[in-house]
């Protein structure tokens, strides 16, 4: 699979959409924009990972481990598995090129019509049924959502959906196969993309390194790409500004180290914002802008809704159900199946706040042992046995030494089902900023009665297959019934006025504490905009409310969009190429009016108090390319901090770094040529040309040399516009020590091909030095 993101450095200064976020929403949005014809840029905080990139055991999914708390964070900042603890409920939420997608089990339920009949949904929504319906039937045409084709060939019935049924029978509950996001024939599909079938390895909640998941980045992302969309990863957006009648959107690069250097943030202008970060993520980037002065309503981060999650185990039970995944050689099947393949289907209650959706799931390859070790440890704690003669009590305890002995995929934990449920809380948590991160509280949220039916429905399930009910392990009285959920909602939730919610019936933020005005162009378009539980898997509802919402606001511009899929053959796969990257700090000073000599424009900014900085980071996406290349030349962007031409830092981009170019009136001499664009947060445009003199000279000079930057600053976007002064800028030690830490390679197959590149830099910096002043 080609890889849909761009190098950051390619980042242009503005778009006429800028979309944050990659899950359901935002993948919708980008691809929806893009074939309006819009120009488009997707941000996304987290990595992109292909097929075959995602973690397979332990380590590599440790290091893809992300925690975080009111008071600190632990682990990869930007890490596939984004844990973020609170006090009553904890969130597991997937950051990578594709969101939760790339780790949900991607079930596809239409929620309940009786959800929508809620007061808190705004009345333009609710009378306009048809709209959710066509924006349904449109993400049902790009996700292909199926039941597990169970009896074909090569598709034996699973263990743990005839579990299920078991569990139904003896319930008197519905039984029926999920519809699920995952392909089940290898082909190229609808959006040019090769999907090869599902594997039943079931390690689909730590990635399909398979590529039969149908993520949003098998679907939506490409199709956005197809269409002309840009997408840039580890890309973190922290908030955004109101400037004129465009938006300015702030962010951090992720891995980049340019906060060792105390950087400021980047920006990028659109006229339209898409915020689709995930419920708290979006949340997080509102009540951050709204700390740097956005009036927003005082709803923002109210109506958090957990959607009745709760996670729990039929261990140890008396039939084997192969619920732990399994790596799967290539022409091979394994037993576990996709993570989810049936449902107990409890939501035609009377009352719909009794009803719930009960799944069974899997446990990846990746934590298997973790988990064995774990789950034996509760059961002894908080399981229930639902059986308890002496005779099945030795065949447990005979299980219990196999899978200890032999492993998870022996005995006890080859025996347990794994269980997910979705019910009705009553969505009134709260989400606010602490220490500038998310926090989430909910008092007695673990006390509420549906916890309790949903305990004894599991416990009903459990005993049907003979096994110990094993609740959540934080769901206990010592640990006062704290809750986890993979499927958070709710935080900008929509309504009919300010009053009662944060945006209107299409995601768009209104514009105070009161009434109906709005943000023109800044919209929220995810999981964050639905203001109570659905009572089951989500991702349909948000995808059909977002693709609603795309539809509604290509109208109000005038802009078709159109649905129909071109036909596509397989692209040919580019040959993977390792890129590198490091940041840079220079800093000097600058005059506006010495336009002769650098010496003399360095001591005149010196002595009228105008300094001048940046922060740069300089990137290729190949890095043997870069060597051969007699320019040697790399892309740049980062910020510049120059109080003569603006107030606040300067964005840069169309950068352009030149490594060791002959100088065309000096064979003797080498450059090193820094050309960039730099724009004002108040749409000024300005042109940076600076060089570094490599030569030769008397004494030994080439700290000097590779570490003072002569600089000239012109008006408009290129060195044809008025020259506006001139200036030098110099390395300390102390920032020349930080850059050597931030240089890494990009896109490395493996560590050792990281090092390589790394090390190829190294030798080029290193004998072109030699060259000069040695040789």
């Amino acid at each position: 699979m080609r890889r849909l993101s761009n190098l950051q450095s390619t980042l242009k200064p503005a778009y006429d959409v800028v979309v944050v976020g990659s899950g359901y929403g935002g993948s919708i949005t980008a691809s929806r924009m893009a074939r309006c014809g819009l120009t488009v840029c997707l941000l996304e905080k987290g990595k992109e990972f292909l097929p075959g990139e995602f973690p397979s055991s332990p380590v590599s999914a440790a290091k893809e481990m992300h925690v975080s708390t009111a008071k600190k964070q632990i682990g990869s900042g930007n890490g596939l598995f984004d844990f973020v603890i609170g006090k009553d409920i904890s969130v597991l939420k997937g950051c990578g090129l594709g969101g939760t997608s790339l780790i949900n089990a991607n079930v596809s339920i239409e929620a309940d019509k009786r959800v929508f009949d809620d007061s808190l949904w705004p009345k333009a929504l609710q009378e306009d049924w048809q709209g959710l319906e066509f924006g349904i039937a449109r993400a049902r045409d790009m996700l292909r959502p199926n039941p597990y084709p169970e009896g074909q060939a090569g598709f034996d019935v699973l263990a743990k959906t005839e579990g299920m049924r078991r569990s139904a029978k003896a319930m008197g509950e519905p039984f029926k196969m999920a519809d699920i996001n995952v392909n089940f024939k290898d082909q190229v599909n609808h959006v040019g993309v090769l999907q090869k079938k599902c594997n039943r390895c079931g390690d689909c909640v730590t990635g399909c390194n398979n590529g039969s998941k149908n993520t949003t980045q098998m679907n939506y992302l490409p199709d956005a790409k197809n269409h002309g969309a840009e997408i840039f990863t580890e890309v973190d957006v922290r908030y955004v500004k109101k400037q004129a009648d465009e938006w300015l959107v702030f962010f951090d690069l992720c891995g980049a180290g340019r906060e060792k250097f105390d950087a400021p943030p980047l920006f990028v202008r659109a006229k339209k914002v898409f915020l689709s970060a995930g419920s708290l993520g979006s949340t997080e980037i509102l009540l951050r802008s709204a700390q740097k002065g956005l009036s927003v309503s005082a709803m923002l981060g109210q109506r958090f809704t957990g959607n009745g999650d709760v996670l729990g185990f039929g261990y140890n039970c008396d039939v084997p159900l192969h619920g732990i995944g399994k790596i799967v050689n290539e022409g091979e099947v394994g037993k576990v199946g996709p993570c989810i393949t049936s449902i107990i289907d409890m939501r035609n209650k009377e009352k719909l706040e009794e009803g719930m959706t009960l799944e069974e799931g899997s446990i990846p390859a990746a934590i298997g042992k973790l988990v064995l070790a774990s789950i034996v440890h509760f059961t002894r704690l908080f399981g229930v046995d639902t059986d308890r003669s002496l005779t099945d009590f030795f065949k447990e305890k005979w299980r219990e030494l196999q899978s200890l002995v032999r492993g998870p995929y022996y005995g006890a934990l080859n025996n347990t089902q794994v269980y997910l449920v979705m019910a009705h809380d009553d969505s009134s948590g709260k989400m606010s900023l602490k220490n500038d991160r998310i926090n989430i509280s909910w008092k007695g949220l673990g006390k509420q009665k549906i916890f309790k039916q949903v305990g004894e429905k599991l416990h009903e399930a459990t005993k049907a297959l003979g096994g110990a009910y094993v609740k959540n392990p934080t769901f206990t009285k010592l640990l006062d019934y704290d809750l986890v959920t993979v499927h958070p909602l709710g935080g900008c939730v929509m309504g009919d006025s300010a009053e009662n919610a944060v945006v209107d019936h299409k995601g768009e933020v209104f514009s105070g504490t009161m009434g109906k005005s709005l943000h023109k162009g800044l919209y929220v378009m995810d999981g964050a905009i639905i203001p109570r539980s659905v009572g089951t898997n989500p991702l349909l509802t948000i995808s059909g409310l977002a693709e609603r919402n795309c539809r509604i606001i290509a109208n109000e511009m005038s802009l078709g969009l159109d649905y129909a899929f071109p036909e596509m053959a397989e692209k040919a796969e580019p040959t993977p190429t390792t890129g590198l990257q490091f940041t840079e700090k220079m800093s000097g000073f600058f005059s506006l009016s010495e336009h002769h000599d650098f010496k003399e424009a360095y001591k005149a900014g010196k002595d009228a108090n105008s300094p001048l900085d940046f922060t740069l980071t300089i990137q290729t996406d190949d890095i043997d390319r870069f060597i051969k290349d007699k320019k040697h030349e790399a892309t740049m962007l980062g910020t510049v901090n120059a109080p003569a031409l603006s107030e606040s830092a300067l964005n840069v981009s169309r950068g352009h770094f030149n490594l060791f170019v002959q100088d065309n009136e000096n064979a003797e001499k080498k450059r090193m040529d820094y050309r960039m664009q730099m724009h004002s947060q108040e749409g000024e445009v300005y042109y940076f040309e600076g060089y570094k003199d490599i030569f030769d000279n008397k004494g030994l000079d080439v700290w000097q040399d590779t570490t003072v930057l002569y600089v000239s600053v012109f008006s408009g976007e290129n060195n044809t516009g008025k020259l506006l002064g001139k200036g030098m800028l110099k390395i300390k030690p102390t920032d020349f020590a930080r850059q050597m830490t931030t240089m890494k390679a990009l896109h490395a197959s493996s560590t050792l091909d990281g090092v390589a590149a790394v090390a190829k830099f190294g030798r080029l910096f290193a004998g072109q030095l030699w060259e000069t002043y040695v040789v």
